[in-house]
């Protein structure tokens, strides 16, 4: 068992105290409601000026909603569970754009001059990145998603679903390489 930290103890705190529950939660749909209020100016203005919204209705139809939120436990469990998966997505991204930034300057990118045999290692990178995570989410204690999904393969291989997946990989394969513009074509007429 892992012996408990200071800070350990304060995200236990925090966690007891609600903090995740209620004040997260409330906070983090309070700012998007006010945000999206603010922007579309649907309460109306107050003034003659471009953005003298009405901030205290605005204001107060966020508050409300952040606590209709909250009072559901399943809207709140919902919005941890998304909100999880769109952090570990942010990162999936950020780890993605570092390790490609790592071999390639940005004078490459702006001129896309990457060439064929550069936008093969962007998708094994791609491929590698997602390969990661994979073997980082647990499927079952000691045994990750990336392995799930080998022993599933290896079990079905010769199924109609894995046949199916390849295939349409495929397909998609030698559609892009049939629609892509050759360097220096002209582009396509219209009449």
């Amino acid at each position: 068992m892992a012996t408990e930290t200071v800070l350990g103890n304060v995200i236990a705190f925090f966690d007891r105290l609600g903090v995740y529950d209620v004040i997260l939660p409330f906070l983090l749909v309070f700012t998007i409601v006010y945000a999206m209020l603010e922007r579309s100016k649907i309460l109306g203005t107050r003034g003659t000026a471009e953005g003298d919204t009405r901030k205290n209705l605005n204001a107060m139809v966020a508050f409300t909603t952040g606590f209709f939120v909250v009072a559901s436990s399943k809207i709140v469990e919902a919005i941890a569970r998304v909100s999880s998966q769109i952090i570990v997505l942010l990162l999936l991204g950020i780890f993605f754009i570092m390790s490609v930034g790592y071999f390639y300057s940005k004078e490459d990118w702006q001129k896309h001059e990457l060439g064929w045999p550069k936008h093969a290692f962007i998708i094994i990178m791609f491929v590698s990145l997602i390969a990661i995570f994979l073997n980082a989410i647990e499927y079952n204690p000691g045994y990750s998603w990336l392995e799930y999904i080998i022993d599933y393969i290896t079990r079905y291989w010769n199924s109609a679903g894995v046949a199916a997946i390849i295939l349409i990989i495929g397909i998609i394969i030698f559609m892009w390489y049939i629609t892509k513009e050759k360097e220096g074509s002209p582009p396509a007429r219209t009449t």
